[in-house]
């Protein structure tokens, strides 16, 4: 048993540690838009931009989030909002947000979903189809810009020669529920190095339904969202296709630049995760099973192992959990929370295995998910994976 322990601790204190140093070496290579270091040219040449915003019973959020791309500091873009069978007043703002500013905002009214997709890649793809812009910028409907936030952007993907530009969105966070998850939620955003999606060589990608912005002519050689037309996760996806493609990604944060209150507490963020979590990984029961073990292994083991290992065999425990600390004073910096919010990792570790279990527990039970009063079946969702 004591073997067991000191095997297990060294591979929990070599993991953590490593990607602690991995971290703290990769991190600070993300660009971030509002550094004084990063300074626009005036002098650039500055595309049209059309930015796709599709929305499904969004009237709480919507006005807000269209208004602040109405009020964008640059000079050549629109809008096309895409009322994606909404049976609120969503449709109805958007026409009277476009009846005050018809010349930069378009409506699309989607009444019926095309057979063999999902709603969300449906209505980019209808929304690119009236497209007239260089780039195509995806965001969601409860998504605030800042002013700058479109310039600063335009001028990155255009300065390093991108293909597609991802930016982060800063978190508003409301409890200290809210604040718990998402910082579990960066812990494991970090560990997937967002600093590699950049390089040509390294298999990791990147993408964020918040700001997707993409060459139309990448867009195209894609196939457009036809290859993602039954992808939960298509944000994610599309950064795939990118680098499959072997086109050229670019990440970036920017504090401010956009705002989103994600979900109303611990339990929100739980619910917002169930339809997401199991198409991550790709509908498979032992995927998640795996996903579990290595959850109680690495996040609770350090804890675990620093209780009940005997004597010199807490050594690699005592390490993991001590750069799980060091996490959170780099996460602390990015969101702005305490770092004493490391105190809390047990938990929010346990809500993500709830998350987990209840994705693919009512997945399996219904044969398919129930997402905003349309269901998709199982086999096609696994047919239509990326």
């Amino acid at each position: 048993m004591v073997t067991v322990y000191w095997v297990w601790g060294l591979l929990v204190g070599g993991a953590w540690f490593y990607k602690l140093v991995e971290c703290a070496l990769g991190m600070p290579k993300v660009p971030d838009l509002t550094s004084p270091k990063f300074v626009p040219d005036s002098f650039e040449p500055q595309p049209r931009v059309s930015i796709i915003v599709p929305a499904l019973n969004e009237e709480e959020k919507l006005e807000a989030a269209l208004g602040s791309l109405l009020v964008l500091d640059y000079p050549n873009y629109e809008i096309i909002a895409v009322d994606d069978r909404s049976t609120d007043r969503t449709g109805a703002i958007m026409d009277r947000l476009a009846a005050d500013d018809s010349e930069r905002l378009k409506v699309v009214h989607i009444h019926e979903l095309t057979q063999g997709w999902l709603g969300k890649p449906h209505a980019l793809q209808r929304g690119s189809e009236v497209a007239t812009g260089e780039w195509l910028l995806f965001t969601d409907a409860d998504i605030q810009f800042r002013p700058d936030t479109l310039r600063l952007a335009v001028a990155f993907g255009q300065q390093s020669t991108a293909d597609h530009v991802v930016l982060f969105p800063t978190l508003i966070m409301k409890s200290w529920g809210e604040r718990m998850m998402l910082a579990f939620l960066s812990l494991a955003f970090a560990v997937r190095r967002p600093w590699k999606v950049s390089d040509p060589k390294a298999s990791d990608f990147i993408g964020v339904g918040a700001f997707n912005m993409i060459r139309r002519s990448a867009f195209d050689s894609l196939g457009g969202m036809q290859p993602l037309r039954m992808e939960v996760v298509e944000d994610m996806k599309l950064g795939k296709l990118v680098k499959k493609k072997g086109l050229k990604q670019v990440a970036a944060f920017g504090d401010g630049l956009l705002t989103i209150h994600w979900a109303t507490g611990a339990w929100g963020i739980v619910r917002n995760l169930r339809k997401n979590t199991f198409a991550f990984l790709e509908f498979r029961w032992y995927f998640t099973l795996a996903a579990i073990i290595l959850l109680i292994l690495f996040h609770w083991g350090p804890l675990i192992g620093l209780v009940l290992a005997p004597g010199l065999a807490k050594i690699g425990f005592a390490v993991g959990l001590a750069s799980l600390a060091l996490f959170y004073v780099g996460i602390s910096r990015h969101l702005r929370i305490s770092p004493l919010y490391f105190l809390l990792h047990p938990i929010s570790t346990g809500l993500m295995c709830v998350a987990l279990i209840q994705s693919t527990w009512f997945t399996l039970l219904n044969r398919g998910i129930d997402w905003r009063g349309t269901r998709y079946p199982l086999n096609e969702l696994r047919k239509g994976l990326v």
